[in-house]
């Protein structure tokens, strides 16, 4: 074992592993990339598959955003924002603004807070909400909707919000509690009448839409005490198992929620920044305008800054930003607050990065990226353990069954998922399963030779592992 793996597994404690297995096997020690290769400790190359945990725009090393940051650093790597503005900060604010209202959508998002991450984005939104439904629309003890399977991050705030008992449960003792409302997970769905079919285009025929019937009586039944808001994944739910919406659900769920009065706070902590495609040749950088839903918060992260540095941005409207306001004696300031707010470094990242999205170059590339993606998934139908294949997008979940005539799925003490990417690391390419769904997200630059790589390695190691 090479002296950084040694490293490794004398000092380290890795998020979401069980450090028993973890500390039986050699890790891969990852010391370069470019594009969508990075290279270990032993010079061994790996195609990034699912964008080093759903983070990497452009690719790694990216001459452009390199640059931005170098450029930055000879000036000053680190100032405080409590006190003090600072230049690409924000000048960085004001492109998220114009990026976040397109055809002067309502309400705007005038609004920007800066913080560290995907829980803290959502941290700044729960209190931010929670406060306003108090001071404005004088609701005594806010409340919170969100979908089954939500998850929204690991802070407490964000964890109350989610319903994943593997990872929250043991919480409990932690958390306020909030509600959720049966999620539109169409493959799984208990009203749904079709019979498994292999192709990638089902017709889950004699839908009536019960899904978004749940969220209406959810909302009616709350009449007494009303949610201040409605937290949700646009377009696609990624820990949950990268669960697709059906078009138009979002629309209709955000009306419901509108009309009872909820504020709308999208998680676009994945889903943004173009990786939930690029719509009718439009580039929308939002999930949520896809379904022309203007949201109240946009929670922003992951992708901000390219997949650089950790940062994460807030957005919202004046509306709220002005329930905050008030003469210092008042105390009506919002008191959250992080030591690296606006960093820097990482708005610099960030500006170039929203400057390579903007580019017509960038935006046929996704394009295409898209359209290949979605022709090499294809392939994989003919595998009997393929159940389903979701895609939104560049983000796809490959869903694993026992057989795929009755759904039936694999224990998760199986490890399936788990097995199939440890063959695929050995066959040169690098992914995470959520339970039995395997992921694929691939950079923006993705070749289509790299991503035929991908979707092949994919294909064999499940034939592989599973014997078929």
């Amino acid at each position: 074992m090479n002296k950084l793996a040694q490293l490794d597994h004398k000092y380290i404690w890795h998020p979401f592993t069980q450090m028993r297995d973890w500390l039986r096997h050699e890790p891969i020690v990852i010391t370069s990339g470019h594009g969508a290769v990075l290279r270990d400790v032993r010079g061994r190359e790996y195609l990034d598959a699912n964008s080093s945990i759903w983070t990497n725009l452009h690719g790694h090393n990216h001459p452009k955003i390199n640059a931005a940051i170098s450029r930055q650093l000879k000036k000053i790597a680190h100032s405080s924002a409590l006190g003090f503005a600072n230049e690409p900060a924000s000048l960085l604010a004001k492109e998220l603004v114009e990026t976040a209202n397109p055809l002067q959508r309502t309400p705007r998002l005038e609004k920007v807070f800066f913080s560290d991450n995907g829980s803290t984005t959502l941290e700044v939104a729960l209190k931010l909400a929670y406060e306003f439904s108090r001071r404005v629309k004088k609701i005594r003890n806010p409340k919170f909707l969100s979908l089954e399977g939500a998850y929204h991050g690991d802070t407490i705030g964000a964890v109350s919000l989610g319903h994943i008992d593997l990872f929250h449960k043991a919480y409990g003792g932690l958390l306020f509690k909030s509600d959720q409302v049966m999620s539109p997970y169409c493959y799984r769905c208990p009203f749904n009448r079709a019979k498994p079919e292999r192709a990638d285009a089902r017709d889950y025929r004699k839908c009536y839409w019960e899904c978004v019937s749940k969220v209406e009586q959810k909302f009616s039944a709350q009449k007494k005490t009303p949610f201040a808001a409605f937290v949700f994944e646009p377009l696609m739910q990624g820990a949950a198992g990268m669960i697709p919406q059906p078009r138009g659900w979002l629309n209709r769920v955000s009306k419901i929620a509108r009309a009872h009065g909820a504020l709308l706070i999208a998680d676009e902590v994945m889903t943004g920044f173009g990786r939930s495609g690029v719509a009718h040749g439009k580039n929308t950088l939002l999930a949520s305008h896809h379904e022309n839903v203007q949201p109240d918060f946009a929670c922003l992260a992951k992708g901000l800054t390219g997949g650089y540095l950790p940062m994460a941005a807030t957005l919202t409207t004046r509306k709220v930003f002005n329930a905050f306001l008030g003469e210092y004696h008042e105390f009506k300031t919002f008191f959250h607050g992080h030591s690296y707010t606006a960093n820097q470094l990482g708005a610099a990242a960030s500006l170039a990065s929203l400057e390579l999205l903007q580019s017509q170059k960038s935006i046929h590339a996704r394009q295409n990226l898209e359209k290949n993606l979605r022709d090499e998934l294809s392939s994989l139908w003919s595998l009997p353990n393929v159940g389903d294949i979701r895609q939104v997008g560049l983000v796809a979940g490959i869903e694993l069954v026992k057989d795929w005539r009755t759904r039936k799925p694999f224990n998760l003490r199986d490890r399936a998922g788990i097995r199939i990417c440890e063959a695929m690391a050995a066959r040169g390419v690098l992914t995470r399963p959520i339970g039995n769904v395997l992921v694929l997200m691939p950079p923006y630059c993705t070749t289509p030779a790299q991503l035929s790589k991908m979707v092949t390695v994919l294909r064999q190691s499940i034939s592989k592992t599973l014997g078929n």
